[in-house]
């Protein structure tokens, strides 16, 4: 029973320091994740950690298999992992959440020195597959500016039968523009 209390006192010690917290979320009263760094930051990770029966006298689970993390090498990932079971061994037997993710937060750079995003982490062949795809969606991104129905039909009495714009439609600008900036003689 002792082990119950002290889980249901470190979740309510998780809820009343980390209350309107985004980055801590409660999946249940027995798993819980963290995301260290900012969204936006190409180095940061979501920490899930859940709570096995026995806690705080065995260690917590461990994961970074959430989708946020799917840019993050596996070798990065089992770093990460590593050194923080290095944290759950020094402190086991005791109430540790709040330990790792502050740890986590404080080390981040550290623990993400050797990231380098990763497109995708499917294998070579779909990778392929999905390079050639990418070629003509780039070339469908490349649309004409569309035209509201006023400026087709104001372009349309600025044309001849064929297309054209008439000899000297842009001579008033050009005139307007010299008339504005003066001759060379003016020196």
């Amino acid at each position: 029973m002792a082990d119950n209390e002290d889980q249901t006192m470190e979740l309510e010690v998780l809820r009343s320091i980390y209350e309107g917290d985004e980055c801590f979320k409660e999946l249940s009263p027995t798993s819980f994740q963290y995301r260290i760094g900012d969204r936006d930051d190409p180095k940061a990770f979501l920490l899930e950690i859940s709570w096995p029966e026995l806690y705080p006298e065995l260690p917590p689970n461990i994961s970074l298999n959430a989708f946020f993390n799917n840019g993050i090498a596996t070798s990065v990932k089992q770093n990460i992992i590593a050194r923080l079971q290095e944290q759950v061994e020094a402190n086991l037997g005791t109430a540790m959440m709040y330990t790792l993710f502050e740890w986590a937060k404080d080390n981040q750079q550290q623990l993400m020195e050797n990231h380098r995003p990763v497109v995708n982490t499917m294998t070579t062949s779909t990778n392929e597959d999905s390079v050639t795809s990418n070629i003509p969606s780039s070339k469908k991104k490349e649309k004409k500016e569309q035209l509201t129905k006023s400026q087709k039909k104001k372009l349309a009495d600025k044309t001849d039968h064929q297309g054209e714009l008439p000899r000297g439609w842009n001579w008033v600008d050009v005139v307007k523009h010299l008339s504005k900036t003066g001759g060379k003689d003016e020196e």
